[in-house]
């Protein structure tokens, strides 16, 4: 029996003091200093070093906002002067997509490559939009055999890259045709292309590197290929810039390349094949009310994969009403499925990927595998301030950032992720990745249920605009 596969992680503790959500403020002038103080019974030892902590170049401020808020010492205080107050830095964090929770918890991970558990519930808001919309059937959970990344049983969380025959044909016990060139990933994540603003220092090579550790596939700017600034090896992707059939002979040893759309893609993998008829050609499109539509045009042209790409937040690329990537998701599935060609394209979905749960619920929707870039960033400390767009300078100094430094962090986020993916697989019941394409009948959506549950009493829901 082959080995399973196994992401080791190893604690990368963080460069920065990370930002903090609450803090405790000591009003000391009223203090007694009681010999039994509450701060030396702290269960996360932030007061046990006091006086040695305030005196390092941290700052005080910075120190107290590491509070883990079990309020013990607020409580217990006799004096009644230690009070809990909120961090403002920690609200600056991120965006409304990627929420300052979200990036905490990606620290977290790629501290110490452990899946986060809070211990006190799930505080938030019952649904949101997009993959907050989706919960997936854990009713497995139960079984003694399904108890994830604990359990008995093997859970696969591989799937497949490339293009697969609907069909076999035998003649004399043997296939009458050669099987399509396909490639096999541990893990349904491979790693985008890292948007330029963040392509410094070792930013790009730690994620090449990291890619190739655990076994996954990276986008890399076929300019930079070209340039020789990274050689072709196995785990790189190159992204060319020009849909042209002249295609530079640097890129025919890659098993895989991807090239944007265009009227003439086929010309150009016709270009591509030619050279090397075992690579696989992937072909990059935005996402857009056409996403469907064209994609089943590609399909049936012997496209072999196709790249979706979303914006930073999950929604489709255009001005108006942009769908978020379930909805673009889930009919680009249903119209492959009903055309009787699914298995024939493999569908990359990228943008909007912020945590391990949001692989599981793209892929139920009907991507075969995701590719992430904010997340690989977030793992080596980033903020999402965006000072380096304004040409300012980082706050944790990301281009200063050690190569095998970043590698182990990024190691340890995805390390992470896939626990977490075998943990979710496992409670739902399902042991191949490969099966979960799709497989909405394992998942809840808000629409649905409110739907179901409220419509015959209050009617349909209705949107901003008066629609239903």
């Amino acid at each position: 029996m082959p080995e399973k596969f196994h992401i080791h992680t190893y604690p990368a503790p963080p460069r920065f003091r990370p930002v903090g959500k609450m803090g405790i403020v000591d009003w000391r002038e009223d203090c007694s200093s009681c010999h039994n103080c509450v701060k030396r019974a702290c269960v996360y030892d932030f007061y046990r070093d006091e006086a040695e902590t305030l005196h390092e170049d941290v700052g005080y401020l910075d120190y107290i906002y590491q509070c883990k808020g079990c309020l013990s010492c607020v409580q217990d205080c006799t004096k009644g002067i230690l009070t809990r107050v909120a961090n403002p830095e920690y609200d600056r964090l991120g965006d409304e997509y990627f929420t300052p929770q979200i990036i905490t918890t990606t620290w977290f991970q790629a501290d110490t490559g452990r899946i986060p558990v809070s211990g006190a519930g799930y505080g938030g808001q019952f649904s949101g939009p997009g993959f907050d919309s989706i919960w997936t059937d854990m009713s497995e959970i139960v079984r003694p055999t399904r108890d994830g990344i604990h359990g008995r049983e093997y859970i696969n969380t591989s799937v497949d890259v490339g293009r697969k025959y609907d069909h076999l044909v035998f003649e004399d016990g043997k296939l009458s045709s050669d099987p399509y060139p396909l490639l096999e990933v541990p893990i349904p994540v491979m790693f985008d292309v890292i948007p330029e603003i963040w392509d410094r220092g070792q930013v790009v090579p730690a994620v090449v590197r990291a890619a190739d550790k655990i076994g996954t596939f990276s986008v890399i700017r076929g300019k930079d290929i070209a340039a020789g600034i990274y050689a072709v090896q196995n785990n790189i992707v190159p992204l060319l810039d020009a849909s042209v059939p002249d295609v530079d002979e640097v890129f025919t040893a890659a098993r895989m390349v991807m090239v944007p759309d265009s009227k003439d893609i086929i010309s150009v993998q016709a270009a591509l094949k030619a050279k090397n008829a075992d690579q696989i050609v992937a072909v990059r499109i935005s996402a857009s009310p056409e996403s469907a539509r064209r994609i089943k045009e590609l399909a049936a042209r012997d496209i072999e994969v196709v790249h979706l790409v979303f914006d930073a937040h999950g929604r489709e690329r255009v001005s108006s009403n942009p769908r978020h990537a379930r909805d673009v998701l889930r009919e680009i599935h249903g119209a492959l499925v009903k055309e009787g060609i699914r298995d024939q394209i493999t569908i990359i979905a990228s943008g909007g990927i912020a945590l391990a749960e949001h692989v599981v619920k793209a892929v139920i929707c009907g991507a075969d595998l995701v590719a992430i870039d904010i997340p690989l960033l977030i793992a080596l400390e980033c903020r999402l301030c965006h000072e380096c767009a304004h040409d300012r300078l980082c706050p944790v100094e990301l281009d200063m950032i050690d190569r095998d430094y970043a590698v182990n962090r990024i190691v340890n986020l995805i390390g992470a992720w896939h626990q977490q993916l075998i943990e979710m697989l496992g409670a739902m019941g399902i042991r191949e990745a490969r099966r979960l394409r799709g497989e909405t009948g394992r998942s809840m959506f808000f629409e649905d249920l409110e739907r179901d549950t409220f419509s015959r009493l209050f009617g349909e829901r209705k949107d901003q605009d008066g629609a239903h």
